[in-house]
């Protein structure tokens, strides 16, 4: 029994994060390649993408590639990336039905052209959507790199005398971050055993409720997600207050 049936009254969170990991595992326990984990955690993907839509969750960010896989060998790369095209062409394709908008944290200059078109045709064409939900993608993505970035852009703008660094303050730097705009996450949900950060979200995270869950990502159902937000909910959220 899901969580929409079994406590509707309970609000769900949103802003719900994703560490999608465990698909290299998946795959190894069954005696497949890695790019057949990575395919699998695809599926699973859509699959809870499609449950957080219908649970009325706003914004789902997932960690999709970050900016340390490059260290992963180039069949593994290169089975992600090609996931990836094929993903968003099905998204631009289906993009007027389904009205999802689209955002992408990180660095996509370092994607090859034909990827970084598809995601900003896939950002911009979804921008004039009233979204059900809105999926930020972390692609080439990590939190450290993240806010060098932003730190830089704030500095040129500070050198061309566009602000002074007294202006500076926590709301105002959160513009110059990928997430701009876009509300903290109140739940991140890391499965596959792991339990730690791995450099995701450490400026907008930081008063985020962690659920570490033993299942592997492509093993990820709905169930799950409903137990992660049930355990949100037994959460007691203070922000630093008693």
């Amino acid at each position: 029994m899901t969580l929409a049936n079994e406590a509707a009254n309970l609000p769900v969170p949103n802003h719900i994060a994703i560490i999608m990991d465990g698909n290299g595992r998946w795959a190894k326990k069954r005696g497949l390649p890695r790019t057949a984990g990575h395919k699998a955690g695809a599926e699973a993907f859509r699959r809870i993408a499609n449950y957080c839509r219908t649970l009325g969750v706003r914004y789902l960010t997932v960690y999709a590639f970050s900016t340390e896989n490059w260290k992963r060998s180039q069949e593994e790369v290169g089975g992600i990336m090609r996931l990836l095209r094929a993903y968003l062409r099905e998204a631009l394709r289906d993009m007027e039905k389904n009205h999802v908008r689209f955002r992408f944290f990180g660095d996509l200059t370092q994607l090859d052209s034909k990827l970084q078109k598809l995601c900003l045709d896939a950002q911009n064409r979804s921008a004039v959507f009233d979204h059900e939900v809105q999926v930020n993608f972390c692609l080439n993505y990590g939190g450290r790199d993240e806010i060098i970035r932003a730190v830089r852009a704030y500095a040129a703008d500070v050198a061309a005398g566009k602000y002074s660094a007294e202006d500076l303050t926590e709301s105002f730097f959160s513009e110059f971050l990928d997430s701009a705009g876009v509300p903290d996450p109140e739940l991140v949900i890391r499965p596959s055993g792991e339990q730690r950060t791995s450099n995701f979200l450490p400026w907008q995270s930081v008063y985020s409720e962690y659920v570490f869950m033993d299942v592997l990502w492509p093993d990820f159902m709905p169930a799950d997600l409903d137990a992660a937000i049930a355990e949100y909910h037994r959460r007691n959220r203070r922000f630093g207050g008693a």
